[in-house]
C-alpha cells in the first residue's frame, strides 16, 4: 500500500520520495523509544507494546520503501545503480554492526543473572519455582536494565535522525530519470496485476524469499546457539560483530565479482559458500576459534545475500519497462513488495524459531537448556538454513535475466529513450512553428 501511495504522490520541490522519508522519521523515532519504555500500568502492557511496535514497523515501511526505491531515481545507468546499491548495502550492514555494538555494549554492561533450571528444583512445580526465582531477582538490577535499554534506544534514535538528515540533504531525485508521469491514472489493482504478472520479478522474489529466510533463521538463533549449545555465553556479542563486520568489508568484493562474472554467478557462489561452514559448526565440538572462522565465513555469504537481490531488482524493473513501455510509475510498487517480503520472512523466521524452541522446552534466561533445545538450535542454524539456501538457489536458476539479457535490455532502453526524446523535440519544433 505504501508503494502504491508513493507512486500516486505529487511531485514536490523535495521530490516525490523524500517527503515520505522526512515526515516519517520523527514519529518512527518516538515510537521506537516507546517500545523500550516500561509503562507504569498494571494492565495493558501487552497492548502497549503491540500498538507501538506496529506503529514503528508501519513508519519504518514509510521510510524503507522510498529509501530503497531511490536507486531507480538517481540514475538511468545500470552500472551507476549497481554501484549505488553496493554503497547502500555496505552502509546498511555497517549500520547493523553499529546498532548491534551500541545495544550490546550499553545493555551488556548490566549483568542479568541466569536462572538455574527448575528441573533441579522439581519438575512438578517448575512454573512456580521459576516465578519464585524471578521474584528474587534484585530490583535495582531490573531498574538498571530498564535504564540501559532506554539509553540505547535514545542513542539509536539519534542516529536514525542523523542518517535521515544526511539522506535528505545529500541525495536529490532526478525527475527526468524517474519517469513517473503517467498519461492515465492506474488503479491499485491494475498496477498490482501488472507487477505480479511479470515472470522475472516473481522468480527473483521466490529465490529471495527462501535465501532471506535461511539467513534470518541463522541470525535470529545464532546468539542462543553460541550461548547454550556452544557454551560461549560471554562471547556471542563479539561473534555477532564478527559476522556483520565480515559482511561489511566483503560487500565491495561482491560488487567487483558481479561486474566481472555476472550477477547470477555471484548469487550461486556467494550464497552457497555458507553451506559447508554451517555444516561444520553443527557437526564439530565446541571450539571458539572455529566458531569465529565460521562467523567470518558466514558474514561473507551474508554480504552476498544482502547485496545481490537488491542489485538484481533494478534489472527486473528495466525489463518490465521494455515489456510495458506505455505503463509508468510502478517502481515504488516493485520495491515495496521487496520490502514486504523482507518483513514477511522476518516474521516467519521469528515464528518458526519461537514455536520450535517452545516445543523443545526452552527456558527463558536459563543457565542451561535441555538436550532437545540444543538439537533444535542446531537444526535452526544449520540443517534448515542449508535446505532453504538450496531451494532458493534452485529458484534463482529459473531467473531469466543473465548478463546477455541485461546488455540487450540496456541497449533497447537507450533506443527507446532516444526515440522518445526525438519525438518530444519534433513536437516542440512543430509547436514553435505554429506559434
Amino acid at each position: 500500500m505504501v508503494g502504491f501511495f508513493i507512486s500516486k504522490t505529487s511531485w514536490t520541490r523535495f521530490g516525490r520520495l523524500m517527503p515520505w522519508i522526512i515526515f516519517s522519521t520523527p514519529f518512527a523515532v518516538i515510537s521506537y523509544f516507546l517500545i523500550w519504555f516500561v509503562p507504569d500500568i498494571s494492565r495493558g502492557q501487552v497492548m502497549w507494546y503491540l500498538v507501538f511496535y506496529c506503529i514503528f514497523q508501519t513508519l519504518v515501511t514509510c521510510f524503507h520503501v522510498p529509501y530503497s526505491a531511490l536507486t531507480m531515481f538517481i540514475s538511468r545507468e545500470q552500472s551507476e545503480r549497481d554501484s549505488a546499491t553496493a554503497y547502500r548495502m555496505t552502509v546498511e550492514v555497517l549500520g547493523t554492526v553499529l546498532g548491534t555494538a551500541i545495544q550490546g555494549q550499553i545493555v551488556g554492561k548490566v549483568v542479568t543473572p541466569c536462572i538455574e533450571s527448575p528441573l533441579f528444583i522439581g519438575k512438578t512445580n517448575s512454573s512456580v519455582a521459576m516465578e519464585e526465582l524471578n521474584m528474587t531477582h534484585d530490583t535495582g538490577s531490573l531498574t538498571d536494565t530498564r535504564n540501559a535499554y532506554m539509553i540505547a534506544a535514545g542513542v539509536i534514535g539519534g542516529l536514525y535522525i542523523l542518517c535521515a538528515v544526511i539522506l535528505s540533504v545529500g541525495v536529490q531525485e532526478k525527475r527526468e530519470s524517474s519517469e513517473l508521469q503517467s498519461d492515465e491514472p492506474v488503479s491499485f489493482f491494475q498496477g498490482l496485476k501488472l507487477v505480479m504478472n511479470h515472470g522475472a520479478y516473481i522468480k527473483l522474489i521466490a529465490g529471495f524469499l527462501f535465501t532471506s529466510l535461511a539467513f534470518m533463521l541463522l541470525e535470529g538463533n545464532f546468539a542462543l546457539f553460541c550461548t547454550y549449545t556452544l557454551g560461549f555465553r560471554n562471547e556471542f556479542q563479539n561473534i555477532l560483530l564478527a559476522i556483520m563486520l565480515s559482511a561489511t568489508l566483503t560487500i565491495p568484493l561482491w560488487q567487483w565479482f558481479l561486474t566481472r562474472f555476472g550477477k547470477k554467478t555471484a548469487v550461486y557462489v556467494g550464497i552457497s559458500s555458507a553451506i559447508p561452514f554451517l555444516i561444520v559448526v553443527a557437526v564439530l565440538d565446541s571450539n571458539l576459534i572455529i566458531t569465529y572462522i565460521v562467523a567470518v565465513a558466514a558474514g561473507i555469504s551474508v554480504a552476498a545475500a544482502f547485496l545481490l537481490p537488491w542489485s538484481m531488482l533494478p534489472d527486473v524493473v528495466d525489463d518490465f519497462k521494455l515489456q510495458h513501455p506505455d505503463s509508468h510509475g510502478h517502481e515504488a510498487i516493485f520495491f515495496s513488495f521487496y520490502v514486504f517480503f523482507t518483513k514477511f520472512t522476518s516474521g516467519v523466521s521469528l515464528g518458526i524459531s519461537t514455536l520450535s524452541l517452545d516445543f523443545a522446552g526452552y527456558q527463558t534466561r536459563g543457565c542451561s537448556q535441555p538436550s532437545e533445545v540444543h538439537f533444535t538450535l542446531k537444526m535452526l542454524v544449520s540443517a534448515v538454513p542449508v535446505g532453504l539456501i538450496l531451494l532458493g538457489l534452485l529458484l534463482f536458476k529459473l531467473y531469466p535475466i543473465d548478463e546477455e539479457k541485461r546488455r540487450k535490455n540496456k541497449k533497447a532502453l537507450q533506443d527507446l529513450r532516444e526515440e522518445s526524446n526525438s519525438s518530444s523535440e519534433s513536437d516542440n519544433t512543430e509547436l514553435a512553428s505554429i506559434v
